[in-house]
């Protein structure tokens, strides 16, 4: 019955299986979506190589590959820097360590919330007359990562989004204006905040401060990020440090509807 030792599970077995499920998970959510999960799938590749060739007793492949790993924990820092940051402000929000956060965000068997809390159709319709009318504006949608820490640099609200309201607040003549608003949970909790700028230096030069500043904050966290150029009256979208393209507005209506849902 020796051979069959390895079948005796104990409890702290069972808790130590799911919470690296647990941490597995909460990774590929960080970097679903980006360049980094290619990445990430190649160490897992190198490891699960580097496991055979042990296995066979290949010793000059399984030693190199052996090297690699050990070695490779530090590279992982330096490549995963934006994503560590940001499972370092998971842990750290007062959004994650709410209950009801806890359990939707580690919630296996339903990937998706029930429906997004804010109001899509409305915010867009807001956007596209802005965009009409050249009226600049940068958006910030709050999801996992609290944002408070912006609330200090602008002024805090409790405004219920509406068709209107963002127009209003944008408008070049209104003393709101200048700055981010911050929408969380279908409310505008803070208007005129400043936002860190992005130093990537492979922006596009037609991008300006909006632009970088919609960059610099999705750098930072897992906020989505909507920008109307006074320019041009292009809406761009900015996610994880990166402008995501989209087709029309019904496209990005279903862009925003699953990364809010996910």
């Amino acid at each position: 019955m020796e051979a069959l030792d390895f079948l005796n599970v104990s409890f702290v077995d069972v808790i130590d299986i799911v919470l690296v499920a647990l941490l597995l998970y909460s990774l590929y959510r960080l970097v679903r979506g980006t360049v980094a999960i290619n990445i990430f799938i190649g160490i897992v590749i190198i490891y699960l190589i580097w496991k055979l060739t042990d296995a066979l007793k290949m010793d000059v492949l399984s030693n190199i590959l052996g090297k690699f790993i050990s070695v490779g924990f530090f590279a992982l820092i330096v490549v995963f820097q934006q994503e560590i940051r940001k499972f370092l402000l998971l842990i750290g929000s007062t959004n994650f360590t709410n209950r009801r956060n806890v359990i939707r965000y580690f919630k296996f068997l339903n990937l998706k919330k029930d429906a997004t809390q804010i109001d899509i159709v409305n915010l867009l319709d807001s956007c596209e007359r802005m965009a009409k009318s050249k009226t600049g504006a940068i958006i910030v949608i709050e999801r996992s990562n609290s944002l408070d820490f912006l609330h200090h640099t602008g002024q805090k609200t409790r405004i219920l989004l509406d068709n209107t309201i963002l127009e209003t607040i944008f408008f070049k003549n209104s003393p709101l204006h200048d700055g981010a608003v911050v929408i969380k949970e279908n409310n505008i909790v803070a208007t005129r905040v400043i936002l860190p700028v992005s130093e990537n230096k492979k922006i596009p030069a037609q991008f300006g401060l909006r632009h970088r500043a919609a960059l610099g904050i999705s750098e930072k966290t897992d906020a989505l990020v909507l920008v109307i150029s006074e320019q041009s009256g292009e809406i761009s979208l900015v996610k994880d440090g990166a402008f995501v393209p989209y087709k029309n507005l019904d496209d990005l209506r279903h862009l925003l509807t699953e990364d809010l849902s996910a």
